[in-house]
């Protein structure tokens, strides 16, 4: 079953977080996910977003690709850099 890793982050560290980014496309292609949403300004329509900056809606054939991508050495190495640059909120969402 597709699901979907939603995560609402609060950029705090531009340096760190931006050489996460520049290595985040092809580590998430090596494993076979998909970047569908990425938004640094998104409209809040209802409610209150606390203290986040940024959105990123991801797409994975299976909760196992998921996994898979979140604890290989490739995203493991850079992830460091996006946990010392932002705090995250992150969602893993069954699709229907």
């Amino acid at each position: 079953m597709t699901v979907y890793a939603l995560a609402q982050l609060r950029i705090h560290d531009l340096e760190r977080y931006g050489r996460y980014m520049s290595r985040f496309m092809p580590v998430l292609s090596q494993y076979g996910g998909r970047l569908l949403a990425a938004d640094n300004t998104p409209l809040v329509l209802e409610g209150q977003w606390w203290d986040r900056n940024k959105v990123v809606l991801m797409q994975f054939e299976d909760a196992a690709a998921f996994r898979a991508w979140a604890t290989s050495p490739e995203y493991t190495e850079i992830a460091e850099d996006r946990k010392a640059g932002a705090d995250a909120v992150v969602l893993l969402i069954n699709g229907l």
